[in-house]
């Protein structure tokens, strides 16, 4: 048996997933290993010369004359044929062919001799005809210059399946036995299997027989992710994806999925698969008959495709329905958690920010004014005599009038202030933009308003609050950071208290002061 060739370019290959220590000893082990005749192996070896010719392989080939046979009739099928003129030796069909597809015809008719043997295997070949059409059309399309090697990779791209059932025919028995398998859920219980898919076995075994690293490679990546960089390579996996869906049972619903593929890869949205399909479908029984295989049933590509637009309307506006529904929770979820945001924000009792949030946006704004050489103010505010109240006429009074004294400053300030509980009967407010003076008449409204306002009745009787306020502006201080700016705030403020309360004074300014009155 000849399973190793003199040239063995396994080594050059970048196999997506590395062959297990076990497997490639089984695989070099196996006496069923799949094998080239004499022809296919001196094909090779001229393929490998700086210079093969024409004549070279036609020489070469005429050694089988089965095989010339094969190659002539090949030659002159539907499929390679350009004019009605017959041609009768094996040196004009190599030319009509190409080098690149007479040796993709000698390596196929070479590992089909075993093809009767199962169904399976006929179904395994028949994948890999249609692919090698459909990938050469492609080609034509997408890469010209590149459909000899295209059609040849596609048509070669499931030779590890040979291997694998020949080296492991007990497991593969069972695996391959379970006709339901797309080609991809077939490729994932090989990796259960084996550890690897039979695309890296089968480049592993193309570059040990010695064919071209760039074909055996394109054999490991067929079954892979597109490609788009690469536009030979995308013909190739494209299609695969194309005789999957031909031989599907439900081949319309198949195509859904090759028409989406088409529609969003660059390049290939032009591509008419109704056009693909026709070529498919002129060609395929030729190339099967020259292989000496049963052509799958016709089929009608209108009736195919049509059906296959069908359901992907249906589909289309199924997964719209899906989106519209997914899009109107989303955005309840959003609401829900812009609520739970505002309300981690807000003071509950009065609706102003609370004070981790009033830290959070007065450090945030602080560096902004600095880096923007902007400025801002804050004016602290705390209610005078707060306790005494609250003893007098109860907490429930006491809560009343930090709710209402809440309302007061959110009809005073601006878009853009920020007024928030600090703490218990301590306020704050940030006034970006505004200096001390400007900060100064806002808190002069606000004790207007309060003594004019009643925030509780007792029966009655009015109740009047009023308040000691300080002022610090970041132009009036050299301030390192937000908390000393609330410093000089504070500070200012326990200096009206100590004055007697019911005042305003600014940081630095002290001797401006309203004089408080004593109550």
């Amino acid at each position: 048996m000849q399973v190793i060739q003199v040239r063995d370019n396994s080594k050059d290959l970048v196999l997506s997933t590395e062959l297990p220590t076990f497997l490639t000893a089984d695989l070099l082990q196996c006496p069923n290993l799949p094998t080239l005749p004499s022809v296919a192996i001196n094909i090779l070896k001229i393929a490998r010369s700086e210079q093969p010719s024409v004549n070279d392989y036609a020489n070469a080939i005429e050694r089988d004359p089965a095989l010339t046979l094969r190659i002539i009739t090949l030659a002159n099928s539907a499929f390679f044929s350009r004019s009605h003129s017959e041609i009768h030796a094996c040196r004009e069909a190599t030319a009509r062919l190409g080098l690149e597809t007479t040796m993709a015809a000698v390596m196929s008719f070479s590992l089909l001799h075993n093809r009767a043997v199962d169904s399976h295997i006929q179904r395994v070949w028949m994948r890999s005809i249609i692919a090698s059409l459909a990938a050469r059309q492609l080609a034509v399309h997408l890469c010209p210059s590149m459909a000899g090697p295209v059609f040849t990779a596609a048509l070669l791209q499931d030779i590890g399946i040979l291997a694998l059932r020949a080296t492991y025919p007990k497991e593969a028995d069972g695996l391959y036995s379970e006709g339901l398998l797309t080609h991809r859920q077939l490729a994932e219980s090989e990796q259960r299997f084996f550890g690897c898919d039979h695309s890296q076995v089968g480049a592993w075994l193309a570059a040990k027989w010695g064919l071209p690293t760039s074909l055996a490679q394109h054999i490991c990546d067929s079954h892979g992710d597109y490609d788009i960089a690469a536009p030979d390579m995308l013909c190739i996996q494209l299609a695969g994806s194309i005789a999957d869906a031909w031989l599907s049972p439900h081949p319309a619903q198949a195509f859904v999925s090759v028409i989406r593929e088409l529609e969003t890869l660059d390049g290939t949205h032009a591509l008419s698969l109704r056009d693909l399909l026709d070529k498919i479908h002129q060609q395929l029984p030729a190339l099967a008959d020259m292989l000496q295989m049963a052509a799958p049933p016709v089929q009608d590509n209108e009736t195919l495709l049509a059906e296959a637009q069908q359901l992907l309307f249906q589909q289309t506006l199924l997964l719209n329905a899906r989106l519209d529904t997914q899009q109107a929770e989303l955005a309840l979820l959003r609401q829900r958690q812009d609520a739970l945001e505002e309300r981690s924000r807000i003071d509950a009792l009065t609706g102003l920010a609370n004070r981790a949030w009033l830290e959070e946006q007065l450090h945030q704004r602080f560096i902004a004014c600095q880096e923007q050489s902007r400025t801002l103010s804050v004016v602290f505010i705390d209610l005078d005599h707060f306790k005494k109240l609250n003893d007098q006429y109860g907490h429930q009074t006491g809560d009343r009038v930090l709710e209402k004294f809440g309302h007061t400053l959110q009809t005073l300030i601006r878009d853009g202030d920020l007024a928030g509980r600090w703490g218990g009967e301590e306020f704050l407010i940030i006034l970006p933009d505004e200096n001390a003076k400007a900060a100064y008449f806002f808190a002069e409204r606000i004790a207007q308003r309060l003594a004019k306002t009643p925030l509780a009745v007792d029966g009655e009787v009015p109740i009047h609050v009023s308040v000691s306020i300080g002022i610090a502006c970041l132009d009036d201080g050299g301030f390192n950071g937000a908390e000393e700016l609330i410093d000089a705030a504070d500070k200012s403020m326990y200096f009206v208290k100590r004055s007697g309360r019911g005042g305003i004074a600014v940081y630095g300014e002290r001797e401006s002061a309203d004089i408080p009155i004593n109550d």
